[in-house]
């Protein structure tokens, strides 16, 4: 190949790269003219493959127009390209811009916790029963917490609940029960009552477990109640609440205000039975300790138990929460993230 005829070729291929370079409005269309041109497949590296053709002197002369257009051609992409990515840069910015001074753009839609949705569905529902809703201080005296409800200073079932102590006696209530003695000392029999509340234990926080969670204490108080009633009562509760067949068992349990007591268990929902670590992997989930009144309860609230007779759950409203939406982990409810408490 003459080298006028390889002058000619490199300089029609500058002029013609010099072209593209203008029309690429993006980086990858400037990324292509670079290819084109300059890659190791490129246009000015075929010319290159045709130098063994050439004199000595000849190729040193079109050597030397090539490494001019490459470096010519290797400025201007560097240019082009700073550009186009000053371009892009300032375009995003201006998509991204806030400004935050401007007043908001309006109140996000938002939505109820998902544990005040259960616990309104339950207090609807009871209320349809004929129930009554009551409530109870958080921040409450020993013998309220404990002692009215058949729990002395020396009775091992305090062991059972570690108890957040104040300097003056009283405590944060390991759960609502206290509004039992509560109503029958200011209402007497007959009663129907639930009481929805805050309850604190000193638990060692886990997926299962928080030192803060919400429970509901419901109480029936009349004649001739019996065992009968309170299973009434609960599987209506489970079968409004889930919306579907669940299964559960009852068992013999020991809690000081209730006897008999039982402990009313539904087969974890998250994990259908297999064992998980919200139920611990039993399978069950301990949800409605349950059972008659004591009648050392009822003389505690100033009750005639030879009169008068009633049976007692308790409801862990968290657990409930989890049970129905699949939750796996209890502390994402207190977790304060928006992301997790939107989807209810």
């Amino acid at each position: 190949m003459p080298d006028h005829d390889a002058e000619h070729i490199i300089s029609e291929l500058h002029a013609a790269s010099l072209a593209s370079l203008e029309q690429a409005t993006t980086l990858d269309a400037l990324e292509a003219v670079r290819v084109e041109a300059l890659g190791r497949k490129g246009k000015l590296a075929e010319v290159s493959k045709s130098f063994g053709k050439l004199a000595p002197e000849e190729r040193a002369r079109v050597g030397k127009l090539l490494n001019t257009v490459k470096q010519d051609l290797e400025m201007r992409l560097e240019k082009r390209q700073d550009a186009l990515a000053s371009v892009a840069r300032d375009a995003r910015l201006e998509s991204e811009w806030i400004d935050l001074t401007a007043p908001a753009p309006g109140v996000r839609p938002g939505s109820l916790h998902p544990i005040t949705q259960v616990q309104r569905e339950l207090e609807d529902l009871f209320v349809s029963l004929g129930f009554a809703i009551m409530d109870g201080p958080e921040v409450e005296t020993e013998h309220y917490n404990f002692d009215a409800l058949n729990i002395p200073a020396d009775h091992p079932a305090r062991d059972a609940q570690d108890t957040f102590w104040l300097k003056d006696g009283r405590l944060l209530r390991t759960h609502t029960s206290p509004v039992q003695l509560r109503a029958l000392e200011k209402f007497g029999p007959p009663l129907k009552m639930i009481a929805p509340g805050r309850v604190f234990r000193n638990e060692e926080v886990d997926a299962s477990h928080e030192h803060t969670f919400y429970q509901l204490e419901g109480m029936m108080v009349d004649r001739d109640v019996s065992v009968a009633h309170l299973l009434y009562f609960m599987k209506t509760l489970l079968s409004a609440i889930f919306h579907r067949d669940v299964t559960v068992r009852l068992r013999p349990g020991f809690f000081p205000f209730v006897e008999p007591g039982f402990e009313l268990d539904i087969q974890c929902l998250i994990c259908g039975g297999k064992g998980c670590p919200v139920c611990k992997h039993s399978g069950w989930v301990e949800l409605l300790p349950c059972g008659l009144v004591n009648p050392a309860v009822l003389r505690h609230g100033g009750v005639d138990p030879e009169q008068w007779s009633g049976f007692a759950f308790g409801l862990g409203l968290t657990r409930l929460a989890m049970m129905r939406y699949g939750v796996d982990d209890i502390r994402l409810f207190a977790g304060g993230d928006l992301r997790f408490l939107r989807q209810f």
